[in-house]
């Protein structure tokens, strides 16, 4: 749906034969020049009407591309949170400042899935990135985003918490020392690691 219309056979002409994907090989999935997987994460963020919805005649390819992608960043910014799936206890930890909640238990950091288990030849993964080029490069710009907004709310409530000692009389340094320094054997964990990867390092 764009612009209160659903794009028309022209514009979106079916990919494949039937109701689904079923008994569709990777390669002819990739094949397919109208397959809306490709940088589906770039459309589901951009204003489509920028450039005609789905009509490809209305606005060059590469001037498209470049219109969508500074659209899908645009939205992103704007979006008062966003989380990454590679990132869970960064990505509570965002969550809980930005909406003032707190959840009961922590984020696990889970980076199985069921894509892990099956091995791709050079070929074919060179040609999943470039058929998904956009996606890549909003995933690029969204994690250098992600880590700014991270480190500017640590900062925040560093300062917040050491402004707050301070009322109470009280040197912060003097409670670093007493645990042992920052990075000492008393230093208590971040709520911010990984978890997953606390959990490792302390097992």
């Amino acid at each position: 749906m764009c612009d209160g219309r659903t794009p028309t056979p022209e514009e979106l002409p079916p990919c494949y034969e039937g109701t689904d994907w079923s008994g569709c090989t990777l390669q002819q999935f990739m094949d397919c020049p109208y397959n809306l997987a490709n940088n589906r994460q770039v459309r589901m963020l951009a204003d489509l009407s920028l450039v005609g919805c789905y009509n490809l005649s209305t606005v060059p390819d590469k001037r498209r591309s470049q219109l969508l992608l500074e659209s899908a960043k645009k939205n992103l910014r704007d979006m008062a949170f966003f989380g990454l799936t590679e990132y869970q206890r960064k990505t509570q930890f965002l969550f809980e400042r930005t909406f003032r909640l707190r959840f009961i238990r922590p984020f696990v950091q889970y980076n199985s899935t069921r894509a892990a288990g099956v091995d791709l030849d050079n070929d074919t993964v060179a040609r999943i990135e470039e058929l998904n080029d956009l996606d890549m490069q909003l995933y690029d710009y969204a994690r250098d985003l992600f880590q700014q907004r991270y480190q500017y709310t640590r900062q925040l409530e560093r300062r917040a918490h050491r402004l707050a000692l301070r009322s109470h009389g009280l040197d912060p340094r003097d409670l670093l020392r007493e645990e042992g320094g920052v990075g000492g054997e008393g230093t208590a964990r971040l709520p911010t690691e990984d978890y997953m990867n606390h959990i490792i390092n302390r097992w």
